[in-house]
């Protein structure tokens, strides 16, 4: 280090007095780069290295017709005729970056490299700063634009909250997670367009290696039109694909395109006497052995001349080979089939080109901001494994449909297909953001629990806002005339906890409860609500939503508290020789409230607008004169419903995971533990979709192997995304 007695004299007094060095230090005081370099304000290198355990909430398996059969090499068929054994294909719900950490670190890491690695990974981060990431609901023949989560809004503000560098250090981070985990012959394709392609190719130079960069594809996603075609400047109406491999042995498959007809009629201008089209070419440098093979098939051309040529029939040619302009792929229009009404979806055939070119059939992608799911359907339709994330529940729910929807063609068409689970990080992403380990050994994290639980309380009381009481267990506070009981962060509140809230009420005179929590025990309303309306005392059930956990939203009180859905389903005995019966949904009940709703009509403009009021859904028309109208679009119990799912069997994949244990030796081991759940078994299920809006209400038939009291488990989801679960039982 070259540091004059001066230098360090103006480093000392900078240091005495709190400021920064001037900037000339930055290269005397630190190695340089060996190559340049971005720089933003408060880069790191530094990778989050969190491992969470994932939670299996659901697992989705078309039936196949007959059990115990081979799937090709893929799997065995197992009971019901659902995939047995090998790959099952992951949907997950949460935060990228805890996601990619949590694979790269945790068991699910064993099971990727078992399933011969991660080839290939898309993804299409939120690089357009004006973006509107809101989507559209159908109610009858009306649309309720549906915002996105306070979470994923405030994800998506903090991405591009300091502009380009909130961008840089988000991306940054993830591509370094998602290098480690591709595989040595693994590619990556970044989707986005010239906001940020500079800076992009940069991030990804100094992420891969510039040696490694391959192509910045342009993608022509439409002609230019409306403002675009009359702007003082060129029409912009592409994006950019930037595609880099991980080493210099990389998967490859070239990609061709038809022939247009102009250029088959300009350059194929021979036919043979059978009729085959062709065009003569060189005959380079084949040897005389070749050449008379040629002549043997019939492709060598002979000119008068004497010379010859080699004959390149059109019916052999593979077409065009695909360079790094893509002008031949629309975007998806408003009738197209494929339309899932989910922004910033992308078009198949945009997809299968990608995974064609850089996987093989077997092998595994991942698409980390899966959005719709177009990456994933189109992996599935390809014979490919996949994993797909996004923060959006919606996003996870659109594409459930939608690769059940795949799945069922799949089936139709007698092509293969594989199961797939929807994960989360449920209990531990919120340990993790209450700042409790949850890798530690039990005695360990709880202790870390009980040290947090002030903090906790007290964050849920101000995004509730309501106030603290002290000394009135089991009440953490009061808000508007109720008291609040707050659920334990990582476990669902249970019956006993609403009895033992209801019976302090009674005691305490308080004719008014709020119980809140992030779980609910399965079909606590409406029967403990009613139980406690007999007893005098009013009780709302309502859900903690992961919002609370950034600061940003609790400060500006963004946080909003929905009641308990309900579900009422019954299931009926068809035929008691072969233990069959069939599920029926029978009623639902769920509550919403558009907060600001009077400021928004006094600021509405004359014209019409769908949204929530009293817990339905509402159209209100304002006239020129001022006045206003309101409609209920919610008619009916079933409008509210999406989708809704049944597990026959609930009780029969019980959910576990590995945790560390500490041995009496004093060393740990991870060892596999019953988390106390179990994974719904999606058996049957009916929902809505862009071509259908009807919705059965009840289930197929189904058939139990052996007599006895089942369990089964009726899983709701309603037209925002929100999920409920009611669990009967019947005797067979």
């Amino acid at each position: 280090m070259d540091l004059s007695d001066d230098d360090k004299a103006v480093i000392r007094d900078h240091l005495d007095r709190d400021e920064p060095l001037p900037d000339r230090f930055r290269w005397t005081l630190f190695r340089e780069p060996r190559e340049a370099e971005l720089i933003w304000p408060g880069k790191t290198s530094d990778v989050t290295n969190v491992v969470l355990p994932f939670q299996s909430i659901e697992q989705i398996d078309e039936p196949r017709a007959e059990s115990g059969a081979q799937v090709g090499d893929l799997f065995q068929i197992g009971a019901g005729g659902r995939q047995g054994g090998g790959w099952s294909n992951k949907l997950i719900w949460g935060d990228n970056k805890l996601v990619l950490a949590s694979l790269k670190g945790g068991p699910l890491r064993r099971e990727i490299e078992a399933a011969g690695g991660l080839k290939l990974v898309y993804i299409d981060p939120p690089f357009d700063v004006g973006a509107d990431f809101s989507f559209d609901v159908e109610i009858g023949s009306e649309t309720l634009t549906k915002q996105p989560s306070v979470i994923e809004d405030i994800a998506y503000r903090d991405t591009w909250g300091r502009g380009k560098n909130s961008f840089a250090a988000m991306i940054y981070e993830r591509l370094s997670l998602v290098k480690s985990l591709l595989s040595n012959d693994g590619s990556i394709y970044v989707h986005c367009d010239w906001r940020v392609n500079s800076l992009m190719r940069l991030l990804l130079d100094e992420t891969f290696g510039s040696e490694f960069f391959k192509n910045e594809i342009t993608w022509k996603r439409q002609p230019p039109r409306g403002a675009r075609a009359v702007a003082s400047q060129y029409a912009r109406t592409s994006d950019n694909i930037i595609f880099y491999t991980k080493n210099s042995n990389y998967i490859w498959n070239s990609q061709f395109r038809k022939y247009t007809d102009a250029y088959i009629a300009s350059k194929f201008t021979n036919f043979d006497a059978d009729g085959r089209r062709y065009r003569v070419g060189d005959i380079g440098d084949y040897s005389q052995k070749s050449i008379e093979n040629f002549r043997l098939m019939g492709k060598i051309y002979d000119y008068e001349s004497g010379k010859i040529g080699l004959k390149r029939y059109l019916d052999e040619q593979n077409g065009e080979v695909i360079s790094d302009i893509w002008d031949d792929i629309s975007e998806v229009n408003a009738m197209a089939v494929e339309r899932v009404d989910y922004p910033t979806q992308k078009p198949e055939t945009l997809l299968e080109r990608i995974v064609s070119a850089s996987s093989n059939p077997g092998d595994l992608v991942a698409d980390f901001f899966c959005g719709s799911g177009t990456t994933l359907a189109v992996a599935e339709k390809l014979g490919r494994k996949w994993i797909g994330a996004d923060l959006g529940r919606f996003a996870i729910h659109t594409s459930r449909k939608r690769l059940i929807g795949v799945q069922r063609e799949l089936k139709a068409a007698g092509k293969p297909w594989r199961s797939f689970e929807i994960l989360n990080l449920g209990k531990y992403e919120r340990q993790w953001f209450a700042g409790i380990d949850p890798t530690l050994p039990e005695p360990q994290r709880l202790a870390a629990a009980a040290r947090a639980e002030g903090a906790y309380v007290a964050l849920i009381l101000e995004a509730y806002k309501a106030e603290a009481v002290e000394q009135s267990p089991p009440f953490h506070g009061h808000k508007a005339g109720a008291f609040v009981v707050i659920g334990a962060l990582d476990s669902p509140v249970t019956e006993t906890v609403v009895h033992d809230a209801v019976e302090a009420a009674r005691r305490m005179g308080i004719a008014r409860i709020d119980v809140l929590g992030f779980e609910f025990e399965m079909g606590l309303a409406p029967r403990l609500v009613d139980e406690a309306r007999a007893k005098g005392v009013a009780v709302a059930l309502r859900y903690i939503p992961k919002d609370v956990f950034d600061r940003r939203a609790v400060d500006k009180g963004q946080v909003s508290f929905h009641d308990l859905a309900y579900v009422e389903a019954s299931a009926k005995v068809v035929a008691k020789r072969d233990r069959s019966i069939t599920v029926s949904l029978t009623d639902f009940g769920v509550s919403y409230r558009q907060d600001g709703l009077d400021s928004m009509i006094e600021g509405m403009k004359a014209g019409t607008r769908v949204t929530v009021e009293g817990g339905q859904v509402v159209k209100i028309v304002k006239a020129k004169d001022g006045t206003v109208t309101r409609e209920i679009l919610t008619k009916e119990w079933t409008d509210w419903i999406d989708y809704w799912a049944v597990d026959f069997d609930y009780t029969s994949r019980p959910e576990t995971i590995l945790e560390t244990v500490t041995q009496p030796d004093g060393s740990t081991k991870h060892v596999p533990q019953w988390t106390g759940r179990y994974i719904f078994e999606n058996e049957w299920q009916s929902f809505r979709t862009r071509k259908s809006r009807a919705l059965e209400l009840t289930s197929a038939t189904h058939s139990y192997a052996t007599p006895g009291r089942k369990q089964i488990a009726v899983k709701v989801i309603d037209i925002f995304g929100n999920d409920t679960t009611k669990i009967i039982g019947v005797e067979v």
